[in-house]
């Protein structure tokens, strides 16, 4: 019976000390302060030559914190407890796979964005990355583009950039929110 109590209490102090190690699932925590609640996303400035990317990847970072569901995001600083900016510096496609006949079936796109992250009130720096990189590789269907332009390529490859968007915007929130 005492042994039946002592691993009871052994037991009960590991779950304690588990419960408080700091673990947490990926992608669900948050290191933001408890003030902000809302989050103003302007659109991203677009230093490249590639049409309307900044759209998509505005539009998905901006869905991807509302999926989050703790946050309240708007379009603007308007309201906003802490601001998030991007300015897209590069867009690039390199070919990262070839068929027999030496034809690209396969690339690799990189986009590199410089952000910043701040909070409202006191205009406090909470994240910042002034190079972030993100790359991800597309399969190109037989009879697409050649070209290593990227309007040409996202231009025939809808869903390569509708691709591109979602995982640059989980990579992007989950840098934010996990402080990495």
């Amino acid at each position: 019976m005492i042994r039946c109590a002592v691993r009871l209490v052994a037991l009960w102090l590991v779950v304690q000390a588990a419960g408080g190690c700091g673990y947490a699932l990926s992608g669900r925590g948050s290191f933001l302060p408890e003030s902000v609640q809302t989050i103003g996303i302007p659109a991203f400035v677009n230093n490249t030559t590639v049409f309307d990317v900044e759209q998509a990847l505005t539009q998905r970072v901006r869905q991807e914190f509302i999926g989050r569901g703790r946050y309240r995001v708007v379009p603007g600083t308007a309201g906003a407890d802490a601001v998030l900016t991007g300015t897209i510096t590069s867009v690039s496609l390199a070919p990262s796979a070839f068929n027999d006949q030496q034809q690209a079936t396969r690339y690799a796109v990189t986009v590199v964005m410089k952000f910043e992250f701040r909070d409202v009130r006191d205009s406090t720096l909470l994240w910042e990355n002034p190079a972030l990189l993100f790359r991800d590789e597309y399969d190109l269907p037989s009879g697409g583009t050649t070209s290593l332009d990227a309007n040409a390529f996202f231009g025939q490859e809808g869903p390569a950039i509708e691709r591109l968007a979602n995982n640059f915007a989980k990579s992007v929130v989950t840098s934010i929110l996990e402080a990495f």
